[in-house]
C-alpha cells in the first residue's frame, strides 16, 4: 500500500512539474547598364522604362519637381475611366457644358471649341481631351464628375497619393500654369501605368485623327492628334510609337508621355521641359519627339531581352532531412527574362540561392516554396526569384519519431522532468532500503546457531 502511495504522488509530482515548465500557446532598380554610352538628352528631366519588368534603363533628374503642363491631362483621364468601371459614369452618357466649367479658362489655350450648352457624350469628351488637348473639356467631366471643379483637383490629388506619386500636387484639370501645381517624371510613369490598365485610354490615345459626330451647337469637327509621332505625316512620326499625351507652355517646356513596342521590347518614355528650337534653315524642332525617338532608338541599338531562367529549369538542390531522400531538385516559380547590354555574357551572372530552412524537412510537397534566388551581375542585384521543389519527399516516420523523442528531450519541461525522476528514485531507494533493513532487524532470532530455543513438552504439574 505504501509503495502504491509513492507511485501516486510520483507521477502527480512529474505531471504537475510537465505542466508549469510547458509555455502557454501563442496564437518593383535602375537597370544594368554595363558599357553602353548613354545618349546626350538636353531636358529638364527624361525617364525610359521597361514596362514588361519595370526596371528603369534611363534617368535624368526623375524625381524634380516640375511642371507638367497638359500631361495633367493623363490623370483627368484616368479619374474618368475609374468612375466609369464604378459605374458612375457610362462612355455613352450625355453631358451638358455649363457655364462655370468654362469659366476662366484661356482664350488662346488647346480647346475643341465646346460651348456653354453643347451636349457631347463621355466618350466624345476624352477624345476631345486626349487627341486635341481641349481644357474645356476636362474642366466639364471634372464638374460632372465631383460637382465642382475644385472636388476634382482634391480626388486627382488622392489618387495621386494611392499611386505611390510622392512628388505631385495638382490645382486644376488640366495643366494651366501654377506655381503649385507640379510632378515628377517618376509620378507620371506611376500615373499612366494605372490609366493604361483601362483598355479605353490606349484606344483613345493612341488615335491620330478623331471626328466628333455633329452635336447641337456644332457641326462634326476633326481632332488632329498633337502627339506628332504618332500621326505619319509629321516629320517626327515612329510606328513604334503608341499613344500617350503631350503638354507644354512657356514655363514647362516641351513635355511628351509615349509608349513603344519593337521586337518584344514595350516601353515606356517621359519627356519634360525639353525646348523648341528653330535650326539654320529655318526649321523649327520640337525636342520633347526628338529625345523620345532617340531613346527609343538607343534602347533598341544597345539591349535585349535575355532568358536567365526557364521555369523547368533546374536551379539546385536542397538537403532534405526525416526522409530517405537526402536531397530535392529546386526550380524557379517563374521564368526570368531580363533586358540586359546585348554584348552582356551571361557566363558572368551570379547565382546565390538562400533556402528558407537547411536542411528542408520532410515532408516535401511539389511546388513548395523552399528558397530564393538572387541574380546579380557586378555586385548589382538584378532579379530574385522564388525557388521551389520540383517534385515532392516523403518523410520517414521512424525519422520524424526519433526527431520528436529527441526534440521532446532537449525542452525544458523533460529536463526538469527526467530531474524530478532521478531526485524521487533516489529517494525511492533509499526509502526501500531503510524499510528492509529495519524489517530484517526485529524478525530474527537472538539465540546461538540461528536456532530458536523454547521447551515445547507438557509442563510437570505441582
Amino acid at each position: 500500500m505504501k509503495t502504491k502511495r509513492f507511485l501516486s504522488v510520483f507521477f502527480l509530482a512529474l505531471l504537475l512539474v510537465g505542466q508549469l515548465a510547458v509555455p502557454a500557446q501563442a496564437a518593383g532598380t535602375e537597370i544594368w547598364a554595363g558599357n553602353v554610352t548613354d545618349p546626350e538628352i538636353q531636358a529638364k528631366a527624361a525617364l525610359l522604362v521597361d514596362q514588361k519588368t519595370g526596371a528603369v534603363i534611363y534617368a535624368l533628374n526623375e524625381h524634380d519637381e516640375l511642371y507638367p503642363a497638359s500631361l495633367t491631362k493623363i490623370m483627368t483621364c484616368l479619374l474618368v475611366l475609374d468612375a466609369i468601371e464604378e459605374g458612375r459614369l457610362s462612355l455613352s452618357q450625355e453631358i451638358t457644358a455649363t457655364p462655370t466649367a468654362l469659366e476662366g479658362l484661356a482664350e488662346d489655350g488647346s480647346t475643341a471649341g465646346i460651348k456653354a450648352g453643347e451636349v457631347l457624350t463621355v466618350e466624345e469628351l476624352l477624345y476631345c481631351l486626349m487627341v486635341v488637348s481641349a481644357n474645356e473639356a476636362g474642366a466639364i467631366l471634372a464638374e460632372k464628375i465631383s460637382g465642382s471643379v475644385d472636388s476634382f483637383v482634391d480626388r486627382m490629388n488622392a489618387r495621386a497619393k494611392e499611386l505611390g506619386c510622392e512628388d505631385t500636387h495638382f490645382m486644376n484639370p488640366h495643366g494651366y500654369h501654377d506655381s503649385q501645381h507640379y510632378t515628377t517624371a517618376w509620378d507620371l510613369y506611376l500615373i499612366t501605368k494605372a490609366a493604361m490598365e483601362h483598355p479605353m485610354f490606349m484606344t483613345i490615345c493612341d488615335t491620330g485623327t478623331h471626328t466628333v459626330p455633329a452635336t447641337n451647337m456644332s457641326e462634326e469637327r476633326v481632332l488632329n492628334n498633337t502627339n506628332f509621332l504618332i500621326r505619319s505625316t509629321r516629320e517626327y512620326y515612329n510606328a513604334d510609337v503608341h499613344g500617350v499625351k503631350t503638354g507644354s507652355h512657356s514655363m514647362a517646356g516641351n513635355c511628351l508621355v509615349s509608349t513603344a513596342q519593337h521586337a518584344s521590347m514595350d516601353l515606356l518614355c517621359v519627356i519634360l521641359g525639353a525646348e523648341r528650337t528653330q535650326d539654320e534653315n529655318g526649321t523649327w524642332w520640337t525636342y520633347s519627339f526628338v529625345y523620345t525617338n532617340k531613346l527609343y532608338d538607343w534602347a533598341y541599338g544597345n539591349f535585349a531581352y535575355q532568358t536567365i531562367l526557364k521555369e523547368d529549369d533546374v536551379a539546385g538542390e536542397a538537403p532534405v532531412s526525416l526522409s530517405s531522400t537526402d536531397h530535392v531538385t529546386l526550380r524557379p516559380a517563374k521564368a526570368v527574362e531580363l533586358l540586359l547590354p546585348k554584348d552582356t555574357d551571361l557566363e558572368e551572372l551570379e547565382k546565390t540561392i538562400t533556402l528558407k530552412s537547411d536542411p528542408v524537412e520532410a515532408p516535401v510537397a511539389e511546388g513548395d516554396v523552399l528558397g530564393t534566388m538572387t541574380i546579380t551581375l557586378d555586385g548589382e542585384e538584378l532579379a530574385e526569384v522564388d525557388l521551389l521543389a520540383f517534385t515532392g519527399v516523403e518523410a520517414s516516420r521512424i525519422r520524424i519519431l526519433w526527431r520528436d523523442v529527441k526534440n521532446f528531450f532537449s525542452t525544458t519541461a523533460a529536463k526538469v522532468g527526467l530531474g524530478v525522476v532521478l531526485v524521487l528514485a533516489v529517494i525511492f531507494g533509499g526509502w526501500r532500503l531503510l524499510f528492509s533493513r529495519r524489517r530484517y532487524r526485529y524478525g530474527r532470532s537472538v539465540g546461538g546457531g540461528g536456532r530458536r530455543s523454547g521447551y515445547r513438552g507438557t509442563r510437570k504439574r505441582r
